[in-house]
């Protein structure tokens, strides 16, 4: 009758193990169903799954398989599967797939046992975890390393909407991130990728670095944070925070513009989103002239921020043309990918403020990057214990991918 084998391999990693395997199954004319390999510190594991056509002498394969894989000293072990358990694991295939990604300067077991447990709870299995972050020195220092682990599950979770509290919950309580998507097309597809500048591709707010220069830094810084929570109308804030700068020299834009520092990891993320092709664009509530200067470090596609208005070599108070507040920038999001024939749900979009929201939820990937409170409860997915780079896991690219390419 016909059998299906279970055959699962283990030993030092060298080469021709699978081809020992694959010949003593070939010259039987067995169908493979299933194959799947994983290399750990150097120590293989290959499982295959193989169909004995009928006819064929299960044990005579069997001994054949074991003295091939004894003389390079390789362990196998045998298990047979029956139709019914063969049918249940085919049927599987049609249920949705889910990708959680776990993201921290180092993983723990608390982690791994915490993110099982809640897939144990809401009925997903894990169909595979890889680790997208690379080989790390065991006297790196903590503080600059970065540890990616992904989830590959699959199933219907019990409730969504409880399996993202969970999650969120579990990123809080272990100071990790842990990002949710669905694993689907556009996930490895995405073209366009846009950014607020300040708090996201900087590492400071450019108007509270320009009120500083006229002794007005904590009022003006004020206003920022409380405009970047939510609590103050951005228009409104941000005409206030104008009038902090009337009569400022334009010749403090460039002092300032010299001491902005890029967000760690923007020079990494960028270096590879033009290698893969992508455009990228700045939606700034900033100054064009800083966006500028930071476009051409960053080699940024497009550019989209307020003018400011100088007359005489002094700023007005005032900017010239439409302010760019969160509705401008989801309307602009929309025009550049409309321009670059991409789809929504192909552009990922990354911001810290209130007024990135608008452009975060109708992005296909929202990322609130180092970002208030309830920019990170509402955006879809939020980044906060590494870099700007961090990004390139979400979209399922590894450090070992990059490496290639440099």
């Amino acid at each position: 009758m016909r059998e299906i084998l279970l055959i699962n391999i283990s030993g030092d990693d060298k080469p021709g193990v699978t081809q020992a395997v694959s010949e003593a199954l070939m010259d039987h004319r067995c169908d493979i169903l299933d194959i799947s390999q994983s290399v750990i510190h150097d120590n293989l594991n290959l499982g295959l799954l193989a169909r004995i056509p009928l006819g064929h002498q299960l044990e005579k394969i069997k001994d054949e398989i074991f003295s091939s894989l004894s003389l390079i000293d390789m362990r196998v072990r045998f298990q047979l599967i029956a139709d019914e358990d063969y049918s249940n694991w085919v049927d599987q295939q049609g249920k949705p797939r889910h990708i959680v990604t776990l993201l921290s300067r180092k993983v723990t077991a608390e982690h791994i046992a915490r993110v099982t447990a809640v897939t144990v709870e809401h009925g997903l299995n894990i169909d595979k975890i890889t680790r997208l972050s690379g080989r790390m020195s065991l006297d790196r220092m903590e503080s600059s390393s970065r540890s990616c682990v992904e989830f590959s599950l699959r199933g219907v979770p019990l409730d969504l909407a409880v399996l993202r509290s969970s999650l969120l919950e579990m990123s809080s309580e272990m100071d990790v991130d842990m990002a949710y998507q669905e694993e689907n097309i556009f996930r490895r597809n995405r073209r366009l990728v846009v950014f607020d500048m300040d708090s996201t591709l900087i590492d400071a707010e450019v108007i509270d670095e320009l009120a500083k220069e006229i002794g007005a830094g904590e009022q003006v810084a004020e206003i920022t944070a409380a405009a970047m929570r939510g609590e103050l109308d951005f228009k409104e804030s941000f005409s206030r925070r104008l009038r902090f700068l009337e009569g400022l020299n334009e010749s403090v834009l460039e002092k300032v513009a010299e001491r902005l520092q890029l967000t760690e990891g923007a020079e990494e993320l960028m270096a590879t989103l033009r290698l893969l092709g992508y455009k990228t664009a700045i939606l700034s509530g900033g100054f064009d002239y800083f966006a500028c200067q930071i476009q051409k470090r960053l080699g940024i596609d497009y550019v989209y921020a307020n003018q400011l208005e100088i007359v005489d070599g002094k700023v007005t108070g005032n900017i010239t043309g439409e302010v760019v507040d969160g509705a401008r920038k989801a309307e602009l999001l929309r025009n550049i990918a409309a321009g670059e024939r991409v789809s929504l749900e192909q552009v990922i979009a990354v911001g810290d403020g209130a007024n990135d929201l608008p452009m975060l939820s109708i992005a296909g990937l929202g990322i609130a990057f180092r970002a208030k409170p309830l920019v990170k409860a509402t955006a879809k997915q939020s980044i906060s214990k590494v870099g700007l780079d961090g990004i390139l896991y979400l979209m399922g690219i590894s450090d070992r991918d990059v490496s290639r390419w440099e």
